[in-house]
């Protein structure tokens, strides 16, 4: 039995590593409820397919799948990806999946926080979510590691660190009213610095343009390193997201990470505006309470949502004009990786990317 902890990561010596750091494997879950992912989720589990492919040639990997799909999953994934019977309510990993935390003499535990679907009753995305909100911890179980429960409302999504004592995320999302409303910033900052062990949160007014999770830090901007922030950007003025582009890269030039140093940031150009298409659209199922999917929407696609493995970096592609210059900008600053771009477009259908299906167990 995996034991609850009563104390904080911080009062224990534990802290969450940079995604650059050491991984024992990656977690992932398997996608399939019908009023998200189109046509039954048969076209987006072969882009997760590919991405877990992709990620294996670097480092373990782990699919959790719903029972009614466990034959189908392990049919369609490589025989080296590990396939648990894991219920889920959807599949984003990072979200609400465990957040894992090591000490200086490489022990692993993880974070269990609440989970509530993007803001629960207030605007969340669709209910219920209570098989999500048990993911953290049947991870625990498997994995045989310390559970840590922090009463705070949060996504892995929502957070990046250097592994040195900076945490980014954005005021947009970890604000928002569905989240954690009877909490102030300081308040949430302050549960941020236990449950991560960091010193400074650094809070990005907001994410990217029409972004369903309320504005992710992940699919705005990461660290590439200590002091070195990769962040997506346009130079067209008449986009709703080059405010928020520009917002952001002012308020990080103009801070400081826990150690003093002044932040070095990459912007990283988004792909040409992407919208549903009717064929799309109409290939997801209609259910009340669930965000739909509608034709002519804008969709949230950045290439800054990729994912760190062991010796690779595992990039969002959209047979857009800028995909070749983001994936060469990105192997400029990721030297000694290996920069694999993947079509990405069944992924962001769904509401999200390559990094959000995905989490790092460091060791």
């Amino acid at each position: 039995m995996a034991s609850t902890l009563e104390t904080t990561p911080r009062q224990d010596g534990f802290h969450m590593p940079a995604e650059w750091a050491q991984h024992s494997q990656t977690w992932m879950l398997w996608p399939q409820r019908p009023d998200n992912w189109r046509l039954g989720g048969g076209p987006a589990q072969k882009a997760f397919t590919a991405v877990a492919s992709a990620i294996a040639r670097f480092e373990p990997v782990t699919v959790g799948v719903n029972h009614n799909q466990f034959v189908n999953a392990r049919q369609m994934l490589p025989p080296q990806v590990r396939v648990v019977e894991l219920s889920n309510n959807d599949a984003w990993m990072r979200d609400c999946g465990p957040t894992f935390v090591v000490n200086g003499q490489g022990e692993v535990r993880l974070v269990d926080w609440i989970f509530n679907a993007w803001g629960g009753l207030f605007n969340g995305l669709y209910f219920p979510w209570d098989l999500d909100d048990m993911v953290a911890r049947k991870v625990a179980e498997l994995e045989r590691v310390a559970r840590y429960p922090a009463p705070l409302v949060l996504e892995g999504g929502s957070i990046h660190v250097d592994g040195e004592g900076t945490c980014l995320t954005t005021a947009e999302c970890l604000l928002s009213p569905g989240r954690n409303p009877e909490l102030t910033q300081a308040q949430i900052e302050s549960y941020l610095q236990a449950y991560l062990n960091v010193e400074k949160v650094l809070w990005i007014p907001r994410g990217v343009y029409h972004d369903e999770t309320t504005g992710h830090v992940d699919n705005l901007a990461c660290f590439l390193q200590p002091g070195v922030v990769a962040l997506t950007w346009t130079d067209d003025h008449s986009d709703p997201q080059y405010e928020r582009s520009a917002e952001a890269y002012n308020y990080l030039k103009s801070t400081t990470d826990c150690r003093g140093r002044g932040l070095e940031v990459h912007k990283i150009h988004q792909p040409d505006p992407i919208l549903i298409q009717p064929e799309e659209a109409e290939g997801v199922d209609a259910v009340d309470g669930t965000l739909p999917r509608q034709a002519g929407d804008r969709m949230a696609a950045s290439y800054i949502n990729f994912y760190l493995c062991n010796g690779g970096a595992i990039v969002p592609a959209f047979d857009d004009p800028h995909d070749t210059a983001a994936l060469q900008t990105l192997q400029a600053l990721l030297p000694g990786r290996e920069v694999v771009g993947l079509p990405a477009r069944e992924i962001l259908l769904g509401g999200g990317n390559i990094h959000c299906i995905t989490q790092q167990q460091p060791g």
